[in-house]
Parts: C-alpha cells; structure tokens; sequence
C-alpha cells in the first residue's frame, strides 16, 4: 500500500511537470525575448534584424531586445546562442556565414550549425554583386574574366575579411574562372569600398546594398549581379549566368535559430510570427529597400531551412577546401 501511494505520488508529480512545462509552452511568450545579432551594429544584417525585431514584438506581445555579439565573422554570437538554454527566449538571426561558411573554415569548429541549433524559418537572401575599380578597361563580365586570366599576376581582390561574406563569393568565382588573384582582407567592408573606389585595388565582391549604390553612382563599376536573377535596385545589370558565366551564384541567406531542444510549440508559434510578419507589405517593402529578397512561402518553413543549410555547407565546403582557405 505505501508502495502504491509513493508510486502514484511519482505519477501525480511528474504529472504536474508536464502539465506546468506544457502550459508555459503554449503560453510562450510571458517575459522579454533577446535576439543576438552576431555582427557589430550598423550593418545590412543589423538593420534588417532591428525591423524585424521591431515587427515581431508587436506580433508576440512582448519587446525582443536586439543584442549585437559581433566578433570571429558572427562565431563568438552564434556560440552564445547554441550554448544557451532552450527556452524560447534567446534566439539569433544567422546566415550563410555563420551557419555555412563557419563548419569549413574554421579547423575547430565553434559549433556544429546542423545539431546545434533548432531552425526557425528562413526569410531573405541577397546576392553578391562583382564590382570593380571604375578605370578597369572592361565593359562586361566576359571581358573581365579575359582580363583577369591575362593580368592575374599583378591583379588585387580585396574583403572585409577572411572567410567573409566578400570574401568567400571571390574565391569560389576566382576557382571557377580558373585565375589566381592575391586576396587583400581587411577590417570590413567599408574600407575595402574606399580602397576600391581610390582605385588601390581591382575588384570586390560586395553586397548588393552598397554595391550596387555605388555602381549607379558611377564612384565604382558594377560587373555581374551573382544571382540566378537580377534585382530590383540594379535592374539594368546583368548576373553572371546572363553573361554565360555558371557556378558563381553567391547568395547570402538570412534566416532564425532556437538554441537546440527547444519546444516546437514554441518554434511553431515565432515561425507564424515569421510568416505574419512578411506578409505585411510594408514590412516586405522596406526589407527589400535593403536589397533583400524575401523567400517564397513554401522555403519559410523549419524544415526547409534545416534542408537547405546542410546543402549549402556541403556547396561552400567545396568551395573553402578548393581555395585552400582556413582559420584557427
């Protein structure tokens, strides 16, 4: 009989774990939620994940709190995160560097972007743009791949770093193009444009927000859109595929993380804040302001990210490996 109580007192109890951690779960959110952003502010990924943020707190109820962790191109935000206790209140915008690039670069890896996290949703991308210095005497990508093969020697390709998002896109188009260009990395990609725009190096491979600005005004010359099509703030230019030139596609996706073993119900609900928040015009309007472009409905899902990333990982590990790049 004690046996029988104690047993049934065991049930009763844990009972009443599952039904408080189901309850919290289906009331999620109740307090302040933190969004890491792994990049220093100011940047493209800071200021669309600001909007976000903004959007998302009024969909739940409840403020998100934008914290930037900008260090080790977005590793040292991302490893906070995957660290971090999985209740539904520390979440992380990623993309294709910190999730992708990262798990070949780096010879001990911060984290593992597959196991590691719990995908959310996916929600922009954004091509590379191949800009060049404005006196380069090409006028069109093929002249410039000409070029490059005949002048590769004295030729100079600068980016905000190793392993970065103009960094990277470079060295998988140099590989396909078959050419050897020294590679000038430096703090970030603002200095790199005014090195490029004074002339003092060749050609970057740059976002399409600056890019393509500073090729409309004439202060630098834009090359190919690496894009499987072109966008919008650049209409006029051509990809790299219009210009008979495949493989080099480089686009950076941006999308949402949990910290791994977080509760679906929880996942569930920020990825139809997610889906709410984008079917808003005028949030998708000012998203693509940025030179985002927002994913189609059926790519939004958990699923679809978590598919998509171990693809890319495969893709930009390739690319890492061929261009023998690594970091400690």
């Amino acid at each position: 009989m004690t046996m029988t109580k104690a047993l049934f007192g065991a049930f009763a109890a844990l009972a009443a774990l599952t039904a408080g951690a189901s309850a919290q779960q289906t009331n999620w959110p109740t307090k302040n939620i933190t969004l890491v952003v792994p990049f220093a502010p100011g940047g493209g990924i800071d200021a669309s994940a600001r909007l976000q943020a903004a959007v998302l707190s009024e969909l739940l109820g409840q403020t998100i709190i934008v914290e930037n962790v900008g260090a080790a191109a977005g590793t040292v935000g991302s490893a906070r995160v995957a660290k971090a206790v999985p209740d539904g209140y520390l979440f992380m915008i990623g993309n294709t560097g910190t999730h992708a690039y990262s798990q070949a670069l780096y010879k001990n890896k911060p984290y593992d972007s597959n196991t590691d996290f719990t995908p959310i949703g996916l929600v922009s991308e954004s091509p590379r743009i191949l800009v060049a210095r404005k006196d380069l005497p090409v006028n069109n990508l093929q002249e410039f791949v000409a070029y490059a093969k005949a002048n590769q020697a004295k030729m100079q390709y600068g980016s905000a770093g190793v392993g970065s998002g103009t960094h990277l896109p470079c060295a998988l188009f140099n590989t396909v193009i078959g050419v050897n260009i020294t590679h000038v990395p430096y703090r970030g990609a603002g200095a790199v444009m005014q090195d490029l725009i004074g002339g003092r190096i060749d050609y970057m491979c740059d976002t399409i927000q600056t890019g393509a600005a500073q090729a409309k005004g004439g202060s630098v010359k834009g090359v190919a859109v690496m894009s499987p099509k072109r966008v919008p703030i650049i209409n006029d230019l051509a990809t790299t595929g219009e210009q008979g030139i495949a493989g080099v596609e480089a686009t950076v996706w941006n999308g949402f993380f949990f910290p791994k073993g977080t509760p679906q119900p929880i996942v569930q609900k920020m990825n139809k804040a997610l889906q709410d928040m984008i079917a808003r015009p005028d949030v998708r309007k000012k998203l693509e302001d940025l030179g985002l472009e927002i994913v189609p409905p059926d790519q939004r899902s958990p699923e679809y990210l978590s598919k998509m990333l171990k693809e890319d990982i495969d893709k930009w590990g390739k690319v890492i490996k061929a261009a023998g790049i690594s970091m400690d």
